[in-house]
């Protein structure tokens, strides 16, 4: 009984590890932010282009910075225009959260990677 519980605690931690260093975080990470930006109404491609983008150059912490965001008193849920998006994620205080968001949103919108 010891041993196949063994040999299962050790296929979790290998399976563990391969999902890690496979980029299984990253997946993870890119389907929320697109699932997010879809539910704004950004269109499919877009939310799609700017996951990868996002995902790949942001922190995880700074990812959750983002998704902490509310809007302030007498704002729309979601931003309509750019400028309101743009001061929305200033209000996160990190320069490159703001960069990447930005220079993602110009990018995908200009079509593509």
């Amino acid at each position: 009984m010891k041993r196949v519980l063994l040999v299962i605690v050790v296929l979790l931690i290998a399976g563990g590890a391969v999902w890690f260093f496979t980029g299984g975080p990253e997946r993870v990470a890119r389907q929320r932010i697109k699932s997010e930006l879809v539910a704004r109404g950004l269109p499919q491609p877009m939310a799609e282009c700017m996951a990868t983008r996002m995902s790949e150059q942001l922190s995880i912490a700074q990812l959750r910075k983002l998704e902490a965001l509310k809007p302030e008193a007498g704002e729309a849920d979601v931003p309509m225009t750019v400028a309101g998006v743009l001061e929305r994620v200033r209000r996160v205080g990190d320069p490159e959260v703001v960069e990447v968001t930005a220079t993602s949103a110009a990018i995908c919108a200009f079509g593509g990677i």
